[in-house]
């Protein structure tokens, strides 16, 4: 069984990469265009194993697809331009990539008989909740270009597993931490301006809520999809933590008191959604998923691995929005 993965130079990619190296891969191919977020530093040490073949190249190249797709068994989607406040600024780079480029990825898949086509998608589609959790069965109510993107490439994902009968499967999570994350987001850039005695900017009041999954228990739960997911099919992962952004950075605070600890509250993001919130159940009823890195341990470990890894992630700073 040969697998391909699309934008695994990137900060989730890398990680499920790493966790598939343990599996019975003949042949494991990953394809980034390696933008801003795709980073050869994540696959260090991974491209020297002889199973894994990497190819510099963009999932809208359809001559690039057509040669990396012969005989593949599994795609994994991992593709995307994935920071909202971009989205906000340009939308063009996410309706290519996200929209146009996974309809390229689900035409050359169909074409050349993959067997199965993962899509990674994310819990903003569904937009926001004031109660209880989203399920699979929601409806869809996006509320940025980025988020809109996303929708309407797994509408396009579950399209072509009723009308081609394709085994194509969608996973939605919620937010994402852990090492090598691109310092942008907003764990990466509080811990990274916490080592740097800058004062760590918050949307608004700070009240927005996030369910926080750690990314190893994301790559699990696409793990366990893949292998107990069927045709058509929808699965939640979250992390089953829900903290607001004040909360969070309190918690963290306290992992580094010596750090200069200071918050300034910025303007809110235009259409900033309030709370994200989605229920595991379904994945958990078909394939025993629950999340293992406790939060606390989790952002411990994360804060660690910034302070050991300065320089990977201070020539990016400068590239964020």
């Amino acid at each position: 069984m040969n697998l391909l993965i699309t934008g695994g130079a990137g900060f989730i990619g890398s990680h499920f990469i790493k966790s598939q190296l343990a599996q019975a891969w003949e042949k494991i191919t990953v394809v980034d265009a390696l933008t801003y977020a795709g980073n050869l530093e994540n696959l260090r040490n991974v491209l020297e194993n002889k199973r894994i073949e990497f190819i510099h190249g963009d999932i809208c190249d359809e001559g690039l697809l057509g040669k990396a797709l012969v005989n593949v068994d599994v795609v994994v989607n991992f593709a995307a331009e994935s920071h909202v406040d971009r989205s906000i600024s340009s939308s063009s780079d996410f309706i290519k990539t996200n929209v146009l480029g996974t309809q390229n990825l689900l035409e050359i898949s169909r074409k050349y008989g993959t067997k199965t086509f993962l899509q990674v998608s994310t819990d903003e589609v569904y937009g926001s909740i004031s109660e209880g959790s989203w399920t699979e069965n929601s409806p869809l109510d996006p509320n940025s270009p980025y988020s809109a993107s996303k929708a309407s490439a797994d509408l396009l994902c579950l399209a072509f597993a009723k009308t081609h009968k394709m085994d194509v499967r969608v996973t939605r999570c919620s937010n994402n931490y852990g090492p090598n994350q691109h310092p942008e987001k907003l764990i990466p850039k509080a811990i990274t301006n916490m080592i740097e005695g800058l004062p760590i900017p918050v949307y608004g009041d700070g009240s927005n809520s996030r369910d926080w999954l750690h990314v190893s228990d994301h790559c699990y739960g696409i793990e366990l999809a893949l292998k107990h997911g069927k045709p058509g099919e929808v699965f939640n992962i979250g992390g089953g933590i829900e903290l607001t952004n004040l909360e969070l950075l309190k918690m963290l605070f306290t992992l580094s008191p010596e750090t200069q600890n200071s918050i300034e509250f910025v303007q809110d993001r235009k259409g900033h959604d309030k709370r994200y919130s989605v229920s595991s159940s379904k994945l958990e009823d078909v394939a025993g998923y629950s999340p293992k890195v406790e939060l606390k341990r989790g952002l411990k470990e994360t804060f660690a691995w910034y302070r050991e890894n300065e320089t990977w992630w201070k020539p990016l700073k400068g590239k964020t929005v």
